[in-house]
């Protein structure tokens, strides 16, 4: 993964938690009085083709979104980098899974649906959107107060 990339994977780690931590009554105490959870966060960093951004944020916004929780995902939170070089072509975003199994077949229900495969297919009718994927499975620590 690039320095780039690490320093954006950083600091939508702290975004969320810092979030979480705000909200949380008492995240010490839920940290030991829940047991042990088999939920996974998934943080996804897309990069795309250049001028092809607005494309990609109205196909999450008018399908994606949607879709992800029709196929149990919990949509977390989606960011955009606000200085350049990556403002004008990233999107971040961070999703949960109950479990890495359900990571596996969400994804694998979410690629089959007729639904994310016409919203596409439409988003795509100019050309590619998406020019690079990472994504990174996430675990939360025993004192995290997003679990």
């Amino acid at each position: 993964m690039s320095r780039t990339i690490g320093r954006i994977v950083w600091t939508a780690v702290v975004l969320v938690a810092g979030y979480a931590a705000g909200r949380a009554a008492n995240p010490a105490a839920a940290a030991h009085a829940q047991p042990k959870s088999t939920r996974v966060f998934e943080l996804r960093t897309y990069t795309a083709h250049e001028g092809k951004l607005d494309a990609l944020h109205s196909r999450f916004r008018d399908h994606t979104l949607k879709l992800f929780e029709k196929h149990g995902m919990k949509n977390i939170g989606y960011w955009t980098p606000r200085d350049s070089p990556l403002s004008p072509t990233t999107l971040i975003y961070i999703v949960a899974h109950e479990s890495p199994e359900a990571a596996k077949a969400s994804w694998a229900a979410f690629r089959k649906d007729p639904d994310w495969q016409k919203a596409s297919k439409a988003s795509e009718a100019d050309g590619k959107i998406v020019a690079k994927l990472d994504s990174v499975y996430l675990d939360p620590t025993d004192y995290s107060p997003l679990k």
